[in-house]
């Protein structure tokens, strides 16, 4: 799979993809908001990453209001709320067949830009 999850509303996002561009047109860009990461998607990244919560941002508001902080959360538990609930993925993410870049770390968007454009 090549493809880049991100949310369009982002500012961060948005930086971030221009700053890769221009991107390789066998990319799927894939908004997350408008067009939801199914199941078998996160499954995927999560095979890359190693773990749900690798996957999983603790920034969204919706982690506070929902009271998430106060609760041990498993590897189910990430996986259903990410599915389920866009804000929860970290991001971006850019998924290059066998290698994963997740999120906005300066270390992690030099690295995926490398591999974006070999």
């Amino acid at each position: 799979m090549k493809a880049i999850f991100f949310l369009g509303t982002c500012s961060t996002c948005q930086r971030i993809l221009n700053d890769w561009a221009p991107i390789p047109t066998n990319m799927l860009l894939q908004e997350i908001k408008s067009t939801p990461m199914t199941a078998y998607q996160v499954d995927a990244m999560k095979e890359l990453a190693g773990s749900y919560e690798a996957l999983f941002s603790r920034r969204a508001m919706k982690f506070r209001s929902m009271g998430l902080g106060d609760h041990t959360l498993t590897e189910k538990d990430y996986r259903k709320l990410i599915i389920e609930e866009y804000t929860f993925l970290k991001r971006p993410v850019l998924v290059f067949e066998n290698e994963i870049f997740i999120g906005s770390a300066k270390k992690t968007i030099v690295a995926a830009n490398a591999r974006l454009h070999v």
